[in-house]
């Protein structure tokens, strides 16, 4: 049998989108050759990844994985690739020369991937020698690679087997991505239905009306699309982007198909793309910024740029899709068009590209970031309700739809006694599969209750002697009750269990401490509440750091302020790839008291505590794991978790391999400079201020942290007083009316106020 291990990747293309892919496999530790026409072309575009913003690389690090080289020179390296992924340009018969060239080079059995946004399979292979075709499939990444979680894989009928599946699990386990299998249909299954999505919004629009800020604040949050809406949407992706695609459903999809009157696209925007005005890459689009950095938005009748307007329409204020769809106004009208066509065409070809609606839901959520598939937006609104409002219209109801009515239930997803089901194309319900390697609080909810609880924080069993203690207030801000829960927890764990996971199935795991209980219990004169909050926390982290049995954080998403504490007591991190750990408490004018600055310091002793000093001054937050890595958040007991469905179950698997051999540390005495440590510190942060890059009260907070970070009075100094230090100067700077000023500007705008 064919060895399908995936160890090292080829790149072909080094343009925009190859050298993306190429940094997503070293972002995953892989090594990558990325190859162009020639060497030079290759090493541009792996300089161009340290240029781009979002960063396609997850730490600079990373890019020393990728070797680079031209088609001519080195295409033989091909050799020693277990994967080829060629991403040039979208023309069949480039594509075609170049695996024929491949073909050549390339280890017997090696896979073969096509990143073709449009190019069906069946047209590729054509032509090819069968041992292509057998390892030859489709891998639509959708850009950017790093970010977006889709890879729609599309393979043949004569693909084999293994490398079908040898490359799912290597793009879901090593590259975290949502994988789908999609039929080798024109466009696939995001582009098919997303295209159509967004032409439907334009047309739309100019048939009610409406402005481009009022059918985007409609299509944002209201419809969940993304929060651009659909013509920011089309801003972000290029109209020229759009246009290809359009161009190509249209050449590829045959004349009878639904989505054909669309698809000629409108004279609005054929005259855009004249002008060049094709988004945000060209400088302007839909919308655009002037020289004095002013957002516009374009006249949809006049063609011209005007200020960006207030949006004052009842539709954008809907909260749900079915309340927006009740309603009365343009907003109301232009979801119900957009809406018809999209999920009217998508019920129709469902069964055509893809197999079934758990495909097709995860595409448009992953690669288009809707905020609900089409189906789970069909059960939102109610299946009877649209299809009488199909047929007040005069519109056919989908036979899927139909098939769906007749289902007894109505819906396409709903709850059994044995678990969720989704409705299949031929009106049988089906278990929802369980991805192996992921672990849910809902799986443990719906197995059972909690072993205890309150409003903010809950202790799961993971089974096999591991606890879960899940925040789950709002952002999973830290309150009294969740303190509460975390003394419960150590008392429980210890008792009943051998190890504890903190972590959730929410996105973000901390994002501190609960600001308005602070600043309302501050402002009320409540101060036995503050120092006792303080005080519990530190207790509770503490506890954390040396229980008797290993405590293994699993954050994902945001780890700020106190969260980031949290995650500074546990032993071992398990952590998602895309984490923004750090403790950014200057930016509300308070110190980090639940133990951060004590942690900063003793993690930098060695290196020198400025180091650390100077991380939470700059209140800086990590772009990656591997960044909080270099923060030291992460050390060496903690490992990365690319895929954010699988954190938990890994994070339960350390954990099972750290009980036996597990040993509490003992607390940390150290010795630490103190007047002349503060001086230093605060020198550091004066240079800071005279240059403008810091403001007065930024010095007076730093100030504050500089004397809990030398010590105090210096000398020997133990975490306990450490955390004293940390207590006594919170209060203090919590008393200050310019931080206090720093906490209701963060609360009421989500900004920082640099006072």
């Amino acid at each position: 049998m064919l060895d399908t291990t995936i160890r090292q990747v080829a790149v072909l293309g080094a343009g925009n989108m190859g050298a993306g892919i190429a940094a997503q496999v070293a972002n995953a530790g892989v090594p990558v050759l990325l190859l162009d026409l020639t060497r030079e072309a290759a090493e541009r575009g792996k300089q161009d990844l340290f240029k781009r913003k979002p960063a396609p690389l997850m730490n600079r690090a990373a890019a020393e994985l990728i070797r680079t080289g031209g088609f001519d020179e080195d295409l033989g390296w091909l050799s020693e690739a277990d994967w080829i992924v060629e991403v040039v340009v979208e023309r069949l018969a480039v594509k075609q020369a170049l695996f024929e060239r491949v073909q050549r080079v390339r280890r017997p059995g090696s896979i073969v991937s096509s990143n073709t946004s449009g190019i069906r399979l069946s047209e590729i292979t054509a032509g090819l020698p069968p041992s292509f075709a057998a390892d030859f499939l489709i891998t639509h990444f959708f850009n950017p690679p790093r970010y977006m979680g889709l890879l729609e894989l599309v393979a043949g009928p004569a693909t084999r087997p293994q490398a079908t599946e040898a490359l799912r699990e290597f793009c879901t386990v090593q590259l975290g991505k949502e994988v789908v299998d999609a039929r080798d249909t024109p466009s696939f299954i995001g582009n098919r239905i997303g295209v159509l999505a967004m032409l439907a919004g334009v047309r739309a629009a100019l048939q009610l009306g409406l402005t481009v800020e009022q059918a985007d604040a409609v299509a944002g949050k209201p419809i969940g699309l993304p929060g651009t809406g659909v013509f920011g949407l089309i801003d972000l992706v290029g109209l020229d982007v759009l246009a290809d695609i359009a161009r190509n459903m249209q050449g590829q999809l045959p004349a009878s198909d639904p989505a054909q009157p669309l698809l000629d696209l409108p004279p609005l925007l054929k005259t855009m793309l004249e002008r060049g005005w094709i988004g945000r890459k060209a400088g302007g689009g839909f919308y655009r910024l002037t020289a004095d950095k002013q957002r516009q938005a374009l006249d949809l009748g006049t063609l011209d740029y005007r200020p960006q307007q207030k949006v004052d329409l009842a539709g954008a204020r809907a909260r749900t899709p079915v309340e927006l769809l009740a309603g009365d106004d343009a907003g109301a009208a232009f979801a119900r068009s957009l809406l018809g066509y999209a999920l009217t065409y998508t019920a129709t070809v469902a069964p055509e590209i893809a197999g079934d609606v758990l495909a097709i839901d995860t595409a448009m959520r992953e690669g288009y970031s809707w905020r609900w598939g089409p189906f789970e937006l069909l059960d939102q609104i109610g299946l009877a309700r649209f299809a009488q409002r199909l047929e007040a219209d005069g519109q056919p109801v989908p036979a899927l739809l139909k098939t769906a009515l007749a289902s007894g239930d109505g819906r396409f997803y709903r709850e059994d006694a044995d678990g969720p089901q989704y409705l299949g194309f031929d009106g049988a319900y089906r278990p929802l599969p369980h991805q192996a390697g992921t672990l849910t609080v809902a799986d443990l909810r719906r197995a059972g209750k909690p072993v205890l609880g309150n409003a903010s924080a809950s202790l799961w069993d993971m089974g096999e002697g591991v606890a879960l203690l899940e925040f789950h207030t709002k952002m999973n801000a830290l309150d009294e009750h969740t303190v509460e829960a975390m003394q419960l927890t150590l008392d429980r764990v210890g008792q009943d269990f051998q190890a504890l996971v903190i972590g959730s199935d929410a996105p973000h795991f901390c994002a501190g401490a609960n600001l308005k209980r602070m600043l309302d219990a501050a402002r009320g004169g409540d101060w036995t509440f503050l120092e006792g909050f303080i005080d519990g926390l530190q207790r509770a982290l503490m506890g954390f750091k040396y229980a008797p049995f290993p405590v293994v954080g699993a954050p994902r998403g945001l780890a700020l302020g106190g969260g980031c504490e949290v995650l500074l007591h546990c032993n071992a991190l398990q952590a998602h790839a895309e984490l923004n750990a750090g403790l950014v408490e200057l930016r509300v004018g308070l110190l980090p008291a639940g133990g951060g600055t004590k942690e900063m310091t003793l993690r930098y002793l060695d290196a020198g505590v400025e180091r650390g000093f100077d991380l939470i001054v700059g209140a800086v937050v990590s772009q990656s794991a591997a960044d909080a890595r270099d923060m030291r958040v992460l050390t060496d007991r903690c490992a990365i978790t690319m895929h954010s469905r699988r954190v938990l179950a890994d994070a339960k698997a350390m954990a099972r391999l750290m009980i036996g051999s597990y040993s509490s540390a003992k607390p940390a005495v150290v010795n630490l400079p103190g007047a002349s440590g503060r001086a230093a510190l605060e020198a550091r942060v004066a240079a800071q201020v005279e240059a403008g890059k810091m403001t007065a009260h930024d010095a007076v907070v730093a100030s504050h942290m500089a004397a809990v970070m030398s010590g105090g009075a210096g000398g020997q100094v133990t975490e306990q007083e450490l955390l004293r230090l940390e207590r006594e100067h919170f209060l203090e700077l919590l008393r200050l009316p310019l931080s206090q000023a720093r906490m209701e500007h963060m609360l009421a705008t989500g900004k920082p106020l640099r006072n």
